[in-house]
């Protein structure tokens, strides 16, 4: 038998556990009798996981689900496999669901054209639909379900106790999930979850890629300041509420005010 590494009690994070990369982070909730998985990544990685299943002895017939914090393809490219090799039921927010049932390669970020990415995304029922406020048990252990929108629509977090699992939210470094269009990003929407996030007791923030960090409110209102410049940069296209410089420009051209160089 592999020695569990637990990071806290009852938690297990997989890349930790393996020594290695494997991808994005995949939380075990180990509730004695049952467990669960937080995401599940790529489907290249599935073999590898199942492997330390096996070798730290849990039975895979004890998974009582695999969630998927969001319906990116890093984090549910291996949800069909993994629901088939496992018996298991995939979880998701009701956002997420048209994209990981239709395998949408637009939306999940399998197919980015322009920089040659192109995966194959694999259709997967989700069986169990996670809304705010609902609660997950796990044997012993209780998840409170967080809806979290703002990298994606459908994005989750989950409270147990002084641990958050944060999903893309935020990381250790202050960055957080990738904002873009193409699967509904939301800088209103991001920025009040990281506000949700800042005013939470939780000691520990256990995100969805990197190491998992000691609450540091610095972290978190270094993240809100710079998402609330965002809103008004073109720099973020039509996840931009507004342009105030092409606004100003407007104005001007409208009045009939020409630019002025002399002025420095």
């Amino acid at each position: 038998m592999l020695k569990r590494k637990y990071l806290f009690p009852n938690v297990i994070e997989l890349n930790y556990q393996a020594g290695r990369r494997l991808g994005v982070n995949v939380y075990l909730i180990d509730g004695g009798s049952e467990f669960i998985l937080i995401d599940i990544g790529f489907e290249d990685s599935l073999d590898t996981i199942v492997d330390l299943l096996r070798k730290m002895d849990f039975n895979l017939s004890n998974c009582k689900m695999i969630i998927a914090t969001h319906a990116d393809a890093d984090h549910i490219q291996g949800s069909a496999k993994a629901r088939e090799l496992l018996k298991t039921k995939i979880a998701a927010h009701p956002a997420s669901v048209e994209p990981i049932e239709t395998g949408d390669e637009i939306v999940t970020y399998a197919t980015i054209k322009a920089q040659g990415i192109e995966i194959p995304m694999p259709k997967c029922k989700i069986d169990i639909v996670l809304n705010e406020g609902d609660k997950i048990q796990v044997g012993d252990q209780t998840l409170e379900v967080w809806h979290t929108p703002g990298h994606t629509q459908g994005q989750l977090s989950f409270k147990m106790g002084n641990l958050l699992f944060s999903g893309d939210n935020i990381y250790k470094d202050s960055c957080v999930g990738v904002i873009d269009a193409h699967h509904g990003s939301n800088i209103p929407d991001f920025i009040t979850s990281l506000k949700r996030i800042l005013a939470d007791d939780s000691q520990f923030l256990l995100p969805s890629h990197g190491p998992v960090f000691k609450r540091d409110q610095k972290i978190i209102t270094k993240a809100i300041n710079r998402l609330t410049e965002y809103q008004y940069m073109a720099d973020f296209g039509t996840c931009a509420i507004g342009w105030p410089l092409l606004d100003e420009w407007e104005k001007e051209v409208t009045a009939g005010k020409m630019p002025d160089f002399s002025k420095k």
